[in-house]
């Protein structure tokens, strides 16, 4: 995979369930961040004490974050709405050359910053709420 630019990685949603996913805002820094927790079966009889994992066990989770300005009212309002009602919104990322991640997510942080000589800005983290999708581009 060559060097890609930032700007392709996107983060969009459905507020609406319909299937048409929208950009989310005018993000200036994204992250997606995939996790797993392990469960470990280590005991006695484990070879040299070395730790025992058992896979397939642990939860799988997966964090989308992103920073920057919002396009226009409608979409601050939007993110807004979504965050303050606590619901559960399908998102995409889409990652270049590798492919969208989509699925159920819950915006657990939403932060508004600015300068007193700059625009305003923010910050927001989404949790995965759900089983999670990936499709080749």
């Amino acid at each position: 995979m060559t060097a890609q630019r930032g700007k392709d990685l996107l983060l969009k949603v459905d507020e609406d369930g319909d299937g048409n996913f929208v950009t989310l805002a005018g993000l200036r820094t994204r992250r997606i961040a995939f996790n797993a927790e392990t469960v470990d079966i280590t005991d006695t009889e484990s070879a040299g004490r070395w730790r025992e994992l058992l896979g397939g066990a642990g939860v799988q989770r997966a964090s989308l974050s992103g920073s920057g300005i919002f396009k226009d009212a409608a979409s601050d309002a939007s993110l807004r709405q979504i965050f303050f009602d606590s619901r559960i919104v399908a998102f995409q990322a889409v990652i270049p050359d590798f492919g969208i991640v989509s699925g159920p997510f819950q915006v657990t942080a939403l932060e508004y910053g600015g300068e007193h000589n700059g625009e305003v800005t923010f910050e927001a983290t989404l949790e995965s709420a759900g089983a999670l999708g990936f499709s080749v581009l």
